[in-house]
C-alpha cells in the first residue's frame, strides 16, 4: 500500500484530503506544521507529500528544501493559494514536482497525486508509447537505456547518472530530460512540453521555465551557458546532443 504525507495546518483542508488518498488506497499521515512534517518524513518514508506552503513554524518551501536534501526521491505536491504566481513558481524552484491551486478538486488533487507517484516509480505509461507498456520493457520501441555523451538514462531503473555519478532528478524531471533524449534536435514550446510531459492540456508555462532551469543545474557543466538543452527564443527548447568526439 503507498503511503502519503499530508501537511497542512487547516484541519478541514487535512480530513478531506486525508479521506480521499484513503478511498484511492493509500496509508495517510497528517502533520499540521512544518517541523513535525519533517519529523514524520524521516519515520515513515512516505512514497508522497501533499505539502502546503503555508505552515506555522518552518514552512513549506523550507519543508520541500529540507526533503530534496535528505529525501530527493520522494515526489511532492504542493498546494498553493489561487493566484500566488510568485509562490508556485519558488515551491517548484525548491524542488516541488506538482502543484494544486487553493481551492481545488480532491478527486483531482488525487489524479495528480497518483500521477506523480507512477513516474516516480518509472510506471507511467511515456507519451509516444504504446498501451500500457512500461518504460524499457522488451517490445516497446524505447530502448532501456539512453546515452548521450557522458549522460545516461536509465528507464528500468528510474536512474541518470552525468560521468558515472548518480544524479538527484525529481520525477517530474526524469521525464523531461527522458522526452528531450527522445527527440534531440527538435525545438519544443513550452505548451507542448506541458501537454506532453506534464499531461495537462493546459497550464501555467513558468512550471515548464522552472523545471529546465533545474534540470539545467544538473546536467549541463555551464547552466548558465547550457549546449544541451538550450533555448530557442521565440519557441521553447531544445537538446543538442552532444557530438560523438565530445563524449
Amino acid at each position: 500500500m503507498p503511503s502519503a504525507l499530508v501537511v497542512d495546518d487547516d484541519p478541514t483542508v487535512g480530513d478531506v484530503v486525508g479521506a480521499y488518498l484513503v478511498r484511492a488506497g493509500f496509508e495517510v499521515h497528517r502533520a499540521s506544521d512544518g517541523a513535525t512534517a519533517l519529523d514524520l518524513a524521516a519515520r515513515t518514508s512516505p512514497d508522497v507529500v501533499v505539502l502546503d506552503l503555508m505552515l506555522p513554524g518552518v514552512d513549506g518551501l523550507e519543508v520541500c528544501r529540507r526533503l530534496r536534501r535528505d529525501q530527493p526521491e520522494v515526489p511532492v505536491l504542493m498546494l498553493t493559494a489561487l493566484g500566488e504566481e510568485t509562490d508556485r513558481i519558488h515551491g517548484l524552484e525548491v524542488g516541488a514536482d506538482d502543484y494544486v491551486t487553493k481551492p481545488f478538486s480532491p478527486r483531482e488533487l488525487v489524479l495528480r497525486v497518483q500521477a506523480i507517484l507512477r513516474r516516480a516509480s518509472g510506471q507511467a505509461p511515456l507519451p509516444g508509447s504504446s498501451g500500457d507498456a512500461h518504460p524499457g520493457d522488451p517490445g516497446t520501441d524505447l530502448p532501456p537505456t539512453t546515452a548521450d555523451g557522458d549522460l545516461v538514462l536509465d528507464r528500468r531503473a528510474h536512474v541518470v547518472t552525468r560521468a558515472g555519478s548518480e544524479l538527484a532528478l525529481t520525477a517530474r524531471e526524469f521525464a523531461l530530460l527522458d522526452w528531450f533524449l527522445r527527440h534531440p534536435g527538435v525545438a519544443h514550446r513550452r505548451d507542448d512540453l506541458i501537454r506532453h510531459v506534464w499531461g495537462w492540456d493546459f497550464g501555467d508555462q513558468s512550471t515548464v521555465t522552472v523545471h529546465v532551469r533545474r534540470l539545467r543545474e544538473k546536467v549541463e557543466a555551464q547552466p548558465s551557458a547550457p549546449r544541451r538543452l538550450v533555448t530557442v527564443f521565440g519557441v521553447g527548447y531544445r537538446w543538442d546532443p552532444t557530438p560523438p568526439d565530445a563524449s
